[in-house]
């Protein structure tokens, strides 16, 4: 597994806790904040499993 996985992984549960707490007490801002780390996280993590195919494809 590939440290970027990882970090995407973490960084897209802490945008869906941020967008939880945001909508729980009615911060657009934070809400916002959230989708935002979401959306890195996932593009992280994209990164992450291309680095590892391409990894895994030179072993072979």
């Amino acid at each position: 597994m590939h440290k970027d996985q990882v970090e995407g992984g973490m960084k897209d549960a802490k945008g869906k806790l941020k967008e939880g707490v945001g909508k729980m007490t009615g911060n657009e801002r934070m809400q916002a904040e959230g989708n935002v780390d979401q959306a890195e996280g996932k593009v992280q993590k994209t990164v992450g499993n291309v680095k590892e195919g391409v990894r895994d494809a030179l072993k072979n």
